[in-house]
């Protein structure tokens, strides 16, 4: 399913299957989670580095070679020299290539990644349940990690990140506030059912305290919301690499020492410990499967929140030269 240009929706093709370079691998794919990101580029929010273009960047796939599964994440190239490389900072590289974004991605029966980011996927995930860790589940592991050690907090969106998120919090001991679109009590009972200590509307007030909060709506006007819920040395983590504007807001509602952070990609290192982790809580993902011709639909979906948890692509691939 390609992309021909921002705004335009995705166009069935019949494309070769690609050739892998030095050091990428050949996959046959076999589901591939959607992102928000995904909308993103689409929209042209997120410029992608050429058209024609293959999205899909939670890739679940085999290695023809070697018939191991692995996983793909939104990171699939860095230079390797520059300082944030070179000091464990490789989500920051300048230089990064992002798949479904620089790399065709997962939208597709085959594709090819470099194998210094193909992730080791854990057992007794079946395809469609592992997709969504690749960077809902990652994305969302890193943006728990910088908000520290929080006991109470908040989970602004509660999308196919914060239904992982939510999960590895209660596990943690922590005690989760779900803030969803005003009305949407389904998603409400969903984050209850997951864990959630209370669920409600984003732009009400919190029922206590936070210690921080997680906004993965890409939503600028939660920020200063997330920023009055949170008490004197909380800190307010934006977890989406896209966000509309912010809207300005008063000195005091910072001050107190209260701590605003983004979270930009990802690393192999958090695609390492979060896969690691996932089992040992366990983390159960929530998914609507999709054929591959009906990308479009879930990325329609996702766009109107008409999904619960995850929505995720899934291909039948033909043999190589069939």
């Amino acid at each position: 399913m390609v992309l021909d240009a921002p705004g335009v929706p995705l166009r069935h093709a019949d494309l070769p299957v690609p050739e892998p370079g030095p050091g990428q691998r050949l996959l046959r794919v076999h589901a591939c989670g959607v992102c928000r990101t995904d909308l993103h580029v689409l929209d042209g929010e997120v410029r992608a580095s050429h058209h024609p273009l293959v999205l899909g960047h939670q890739i679940v796939a085999t290695d023809d070679a070697t018939g191991e599964r692995v996983g793909v994440p939104w990171l699939g190239w860095t230079c390797g020299r520059c300082r944030h490389c070179r000091s464990g900072r490789e989500n920051l590289c300048a230089d990064a290539r992002f798949t479904g974004c620089d790399l065709d991605g997962g939208f597709a029966e085959h594709t090819v990644a470099d194998e210094r980011f193909c992730l080791p996927l854990p057992e007794g995930y079946p395809d469609l349940d592992a997709a969504p860790l690749l960077c809902a589940g990652l994305i969302g592991h890193r943006a728990l990690r910088m908000a520290g050690d929080a006991e109470r907090l908040g989970l602004y969106g509660f999308g196919a990140a914060a239904h992982i998120v939510c999960q590895v919090a209660a596990h943690e001991g922590r005690r989760v506030f779900a803030f969803t679109r005003a009305g949407d009590e389904d998603a409400q009972a969903f984050a209850r059912r997951l864990g959630a200590a209370w669920a409600g509307d984003a732009t009400a007030a919190a029922p206590e305290e936070l210690d921080a909060a997680i906004v993965f709506a890409p939503v600028g006007a939660l920020v200063p919301t997330a920023l009055r819920a949170v008490g004197r040395g909380g800190t307010v983590v934006c977890a989406g690499i896209h966000m509309s504007d912010i809207p300005s807001f008063p000195y005091a509602d910072l001050w107190g020492e209260r701590t605003l952070r983004s979270v930009a990609n990802l690393t192999r290192r958090d695609g390492e410990e979060f896969l690691r982790l996932a089992p040992a809580v366990p983390v159960r993902t929530t998914v609507t499967a999709y054929p591959l011709e009906r990308a479009q639909d879930a990325l329609d979906d996702l766009r109107h929140g008409r999904l619960e948890g995850a929505a995720v692509v899934t291909v039948a691939a033909r043999r190589r030269g069939a």
